[in-house]
């Protein structure tokens, strides 16, 4: 059995508890300029499905001259997907991709044994105000997985697929749900969306995964009797049939989970794996900064400034 703690035969079932598992409250950090909420990882869950990280950014408003400059770093063990809403982010890695994330479109990077890339707003987007308002989320990789090689893949908006019906506009962002399938390989058992529903709209979660929640962006939800306003992750116990309505103003939803993984993750700094000893070895990697010979480049557009490795 995949390693998930709400499987105890112990728990109650049915009518007997609430379907509502964890409401995570996501915790605020201002970055300089500009605010994110970070609801996962968490005090009461580390991971729903494979998703371990899971930031809201913003909305935040940059003056003109100003945006985000997240410096050159590495990840290992992991996969991302920086989904936005508003705005542009400039991504360069030591695979030599060199790519804008766009409102609507994926951007998917599997870290594997290791890869470094850096996220900007510079260039052009720097010309005028800009508005940026998204998510970035981190995927752990399966234990199989860990040591792929590092790979980049780019999906434009319209490659995507989009259900729409009943007050309900639903992108598939990742993975498989509701009969559709983003032309992606992924990893894990994954579904990640993003849902739209008009005043009063219902949209129920796919049954097909093992592990669900979801994510209120914008406007307020109700869920087994309760509401829940923007800001809040819900996670659902396995095997319920759950479905989620809008309030009277409308919401905006984040849809996530897949397959747990085999086992509980270890976190340093940007490293996911299932062991210290990984960590150990990636954090030496990084800090002996052999950017010619040793495990970690530097992208190569972008190779004039890197962020050091914490000390602890």
């Amino acid at each position: 059995m995949s390693w998930n703690p709400t499987l105890d035969p112990q728990v109650p079932i049915g009518d007997a508890v609430d379907s509502i598992e964890t409401v995570i409250v996501p915790r605020a950090r201002d970055l300089g300029g500009f605010e994110v909420r970070r609801a996962l990882p968490s005090a009461q869950r580390q991971m729903v499905g494979p998703f371990i990280f899971f930031d809201q950014i913003g909305p935040a408003e940059f003056l003109t001259g100003e945006g985000i400059d997240v410096r050159p770093h590495p990840h290992i063990g992991l996969g991302t997907v920086t989904y936005l809403m508003k705005g542009r982010l400039h991504h360069r890695d030591s695979l030599g991709t060199d790519q804008w994330i766009e409102p609507g479109a994926v951007n998917w990077m599997l870290a594997g044994q290791g890869i470094t890339h850096s996220e900007r707003t510079d260039g052009a987007a720097r010309k005028a105000p800009l508005s940026m308002f998204g998510l970035q989320t981190w995927l752990a990789l399966p234990d199989a997985a860990e040591d792929d090689p590092a790979s980049f893949a780019h999906l434009a908006r319209a490659e995507l697929p989009e259900l729409e019906g009943e007050g309900k506009q639903v992108r598939l962002i990742l993975g498989h749900a509701w009969g559709e399938r983003v032309p992606l390989q992924m990893p894990s058992d994954v579904f990640y969306a993003d849902a739209v529903l008009a005043p009063n709209a219902a949209i129920p979660l796919p049954d097909d995964h093992e592990d669900r929640g979801v994510y209120v962006l914008e406007g307020e939800v109700h869920c087994a009797g309760q509401s829940f306003e923007a800001g809040r992750m819900l996670v659902f116990r396995p095997g319920d049939r759950i479905s989620v309505r809008a309030g009277g103003a409308g919401a905006r939803l984040m849809l996530l989970g897949g397959a747990t993984m085999g086992g509980p993750r270890y976190i340093w700094w940007n490293f996911v794996a299932s062991s210290r000893d990984r960590i150990a070895a990636a954090k030496e990697a990084w800090r002996a900064g052999d950017w010619q010979h040793g495990r970690f480049q530097l992208p190569a557009s972008d190779a004039a400034e890197f962020i050091p490795a914490p000390e602890r």
